[in-house]
């Protein structure tokens, strides 16, 4: 399963002159902070915390922002290249610190789609290395990229114009494939990758979420305009006991988890159209004693785990523990998080660029939407049956 992103930072982003004179090309501001946090925080939200910077020129600056990731909740680790050697070598450079299956980024360009998708995909086909394609209006600037079926035949080269593939700077690979890289200076996009394709060993898969690199001036420019209008994104909240599993009453531990009919589908799909994805439920079996915190924290996290393995992932959960009128100690207690009130919607506006206006609550109590009424969202009940299904008629006229 995915747990490793690996993130191409060492550059010299020579096409940016002066600007990158004394900044790391990752390191350039965009929308009040630097354009690899944007890329770290896009990554990590699918429940990837572990991550491998490849450093070079200027790679203290780096170093000296992002630390040990910590601050943003996830593992950094850095290879350093102490002669610049491509793409390609700085890979192979890392070999002994990547795991036997990771996600690889370039560090000025963000495309955005459901990175687990990819992963799971190349999973499927048993394959050892996989592209993210992206169809453009103009190809000419990029270079194009020839596919036949599910494989990557050919990558043209840049100049020639018209709508079509190019390459989105983000690959699965296995540790296996990087063992195959030469020693010394060697370039993925022009050496590598290339020779897998005529091997008919890479694998092709286009999706066509937000794209945008930094490596002009003009579309440094672009991407401060740009940039925080994609962050801001439409969200589902989802209840969760009798929306997403089985309601069998004070559900907290795995093996009590029955998935609602179709719900790992609906969480995957809502993944793959952009939207951020949220479960907001009550938990009184804390406040009861039926149960600690920690063991919800526990089962949110194996329930995000099973999705992962299904390609889905929840950005994140939210729950109240509280009760009015049965609860014991500091969980008795009339609060602002109990749905009917809206205080674990309004946390998680405080706290994620959502756009309310397109986003919505599924719940299966009158309570939850009611909630969702008072945090200004969208609140519908969820009938029964297959999730899915539900979500497709919703979507449908809710496109975001």
């Amino acid at each position: 399963m995915l747990e490793q992103a690996v993130i191409l930072a060492g550059g010299r982003g020579s096409r940016l002159k002066e600007l990158t004179q004394k900044t790391p090309k990752p390191l350039l501001p965009v929308g009040g902070r630097p354009f690899l946090e944007h890329l770290l925080w896009n990554i990590q939200r699918h429940g990837i915390h572990r991550f491998l910077f490849l450093v070079s020129y200027k790679a203290e600056q780096i170093r000296e922002y992002f630390g040990d990731g910590s601050r943003w909740g996830v593992e950094i680790e850095y290879s350093m290249e102490t002669v610049p050697a491509g793409t390609g070598g700085a890979l192979k450079h890392a070999l002994d610190k990547l795991e036997d299956l990771f996600i690889l980024f370039n560090g000025d360009t963000i495309f955005d789609f459901n990175y687990l998708d990819l992963a799971l995909w190349l999973e499927k086909q048993r394959a050892s290395a996989a592209v993210a394609l992206r169809e453009v209006e103009d190809a000419g600037r990029y270079g194009a990229v020839a596919v036949l079926g599910r494989k990557v035949r050919d990558f043209a080269e840049k100049g020639r114009a018209g709508p079509g593939l190019v390459n989105g700077g983000v690959y699965v690979l296995r540790k296996e494939t990087v063992r195959e890289l030469p020693q010394g200076f060697t370039s993925l996009e022009r050496g590598f990758l290339p020779r897998l394709a005529e091997q008919g060993l890479l694998l092709g898969q286009t999706y066509e979420g937000f794209f945008l690199d930094i490596g002009l001036p003009e579309t440094l420019r672009e991407a401060n305009e740009l940039i925080p209008r994609w962050r801001r994104k439409p969200a589902v909240f989802f209840d969760r006991d009798g929306v997403l599993n089985v309601d069998k009453g004070y559900v907290h531990r795995p093996e009590q988890i029955t998935w609602v009919e179709g719900a790992p589908e609906a969480v995957k799909e809502m993944n793959d159209r952009g939207w951020l994805v949220f479960v907001v439920t009550n938990q009184s079996g804390v406040a009861r004693g039926y149960y600690s915190e920690e063991d919800v924290g526990r089962l949110h996290r194996w329930m995000n785990e099973e999705l992962k393995r299904r390609g889905a992932h929840i950005d994140a959960f939210y729950y109240c523990p509280h009760h009015p009128e049965v609860g014991r100690g500091i969980y008795r207690r009339q609060c602002l998080c109990r749905k009917p009130a809206p205080g674990l919607l309004q946390r998680a506006l405080a706290e994620w660029p959502v756009d309310g206006e397109r986003s919505l609550l599924i719940g299966d109590t009158p309570a939850d939407v009611a909630a969702a009424r008072a945090a200004g969202i969208r609140g519908l009940l969820f009938p029964g049956g297959n999730l899915r299904e539900f979500m497709r008629q919703v979507c449908g006229v809710e496109r975001p």
